[in-house]
């Protein structure tokens, strides 16, 4: 068992002014791997200050500079990928093979384009008879859940550095150590002390003291849309921005001309994707009444594929386990038919769930209602597209979605009619540079590419 006990605050790494520990879990078997200290609202004070103090001076830094750092932090990313994998593997139960794709590649795609886009984002720029100044918001708080324990760092501390703020980041408890891993590459940078700084803690502790700290500009926030709108009372109390990227019930609707094998075999494998903690997943599929019976056929052959302990694992906790199958559970006290999985647990030690598909799910349910977090898709059926469009937007979500159709023009027509922030057509590739957040509580304001730059830039306007 490693013990940590310290944290990254001012260019140095310094004990908590407390005693406390959080232990870190792995989720495979239930085994205590780590401790990390439980950061104060003391220790949040003092990274805020030093954050504060080398405000100017980042502030300062010519753009390309700061790009230059950015790469410099990318490349050290990339010299520790598979550790990183490794890392996110032991605390959150990724399998290896999806945390090297996934958590470790794709923070490396990120920061690799912020590296860029700092290079050539246009801070200034003449509207008329001004000059329009794009300058940095200030001093960042960050705050980031556990389900991408390090894409999700990378998606605010990049843009934020980017644009030239300074950063205090609380990452998630149960997923603490990737954080730690990521503030030492930043140490081996000749990123500017106090420029970015960790803090370790509990949310209700370490969290709400950034979140309502006097000397943070903005609260960039990760996690449910509870906790989300806490936050959002926090920072409205002081008129103080937030970004926050919340819950999602997304819509996989598959219309009667698309390739439903392909489609339904995509759309499993998107839910079970990370054990199916991924806000974005579409874990709503919608299928014509006509070709329903097809579909869950399909979807039930599909997840027999996805074994517990191979290629999916386990939840990040036993508390989100015991939330998971309480879901299923609810689902079938409603009238929902499994067809595959259930709440039964599979065999073995650590917080699995068996991959679970439902069937005869009607809209109105608790499964077709509420985030779920974990390894389990809703099937429903839909008399016509006006049907469909009824219900893929009839959630308090909207966060992503899909649509599969014969064609691209008639996917992208349906998806004109989605409420929700971002839809792939046919499977559309991920695109780090695309912007990314949601309508409704799904959350306010968009991360990645230019889009996620400007959440962290304020506007000034010289006129001549």
């Amino acid at each position: 068992m490693k013990q940590h006990d310290a944290m990254y605050i001012d260019g140095s790494w310094r004990p908590a002014e407390g005693s406390g520990t959080i232990e870190v879990v792995n989720p495979a078997d239930g085994q205590v791997i780590a401790t990390v200290p439980a950061g104060s609202a003391q220790d949040v004070d003092t990274a805020v200050r030093a954050a504060r103090a080398a405000l100017p001076g980042w502030a300062a830094t010519p753009p390309a500079e700061r790009a230059a750092r950015l790469a410099a932090l990318r490349d050290q990313l990339a010299a520790r990928a598979e550790e990183i994998a490794e890392t996110v593997t032991a605390e959150l139960g990724s399998p290896l093979a999806f945390s090297t794709m996934v958590h470790a590649g794709v923070p490396l795609a990120v920061c690799g384009s912020y590296a860029e886009l700092a290079g050539t984002y246009a801070f200034e720029e003449k509207i008329g008879n001004s000059t329009v100044l794009h300058e940095p918001v200030g001093v960042v708080g960050a705050i980031t859940p556990w389900n991408y324990p390090l894409h999700q760092v990378v998606a605010k501390v990049a843009p934020a550095l980017a644009a030239g703020c300074t950063v205090v980041l609380k990452p998630a408890e149960d997923t603490p150590l990737v954080a730690q891993l990521f503030a030492e590459c930043v140490d081996a940078t000749r990123i500017p002390a106090g420029v970015f700084n960790l803090v370790t803690g509990l949310g209700p502790v370490a969290g709400q003291a950034l979140a309502e700290h006097e000397g943070v500009d903005l609260v960039s926030f990760t996690g449910s849309t509870a906790v989300g709108k806490r936050i959002g009372a926090l920072a409205g109390a002081a008129v103080k921005r937030v970004a926050l990227e919340l819950g999602g019930k997304s819509a996989n609707v598959i219309l009667p001309s698309a390739d439903l094998p392909k489609a339904v075999a995509v759309g499993v494998a998107n839910v079970m994707a990370n054990s199916g903690q991924t806000c974005s997943a579409w874990t709503r599929m919608l299928v014509h009444k006509d070709r329903y019976a097809e579909a869950v056929e399909l979807a039930t052959a599909a997840a027999a594929k996805y074994v517990p302990g191979e290629r999916v694992g386990p939840l990040v906790s036993a508390r989100q386990r015991d939330r998971v199958r309480g879901y299923i559970e609810q689902g079938i006290a409603e009238g929902a038919r499994v067809v595959a999985g259930g709440p039964q647990a599979p065999a073995g030690t650590g917080f699995y769930v068996t991959p679970t598909v439902f069937a005869d799910v009607t809209p109105e349910m608790t499964i077709a209602q509420e985030e779920i977090f974990g390894p389990v898709l809703s099937i429903l059926k839909y008399e016509d597209e006006d049907d469909a469009a009824r219900i893929a937007n009839d959630t308090v979500y909207g966060l992503a979605g899909a649509v599969w159709a014969g064609d691209d023009a008639e996917a992208v027509a349906f998806a004109r009619r989605l409420d929700t922030g971002q839809v792939d057509i046919n499977g559309g590739r991920f695109n780090p540079l695309a912007p990314f957040g949601g309508y409704k509580q799904s959350g306010v304001g968009r991360e990645l590419g230019p889009h996620g730059l400007t959440e962290y830039l304020q506007t000034k306007s010289l006129q001549f």
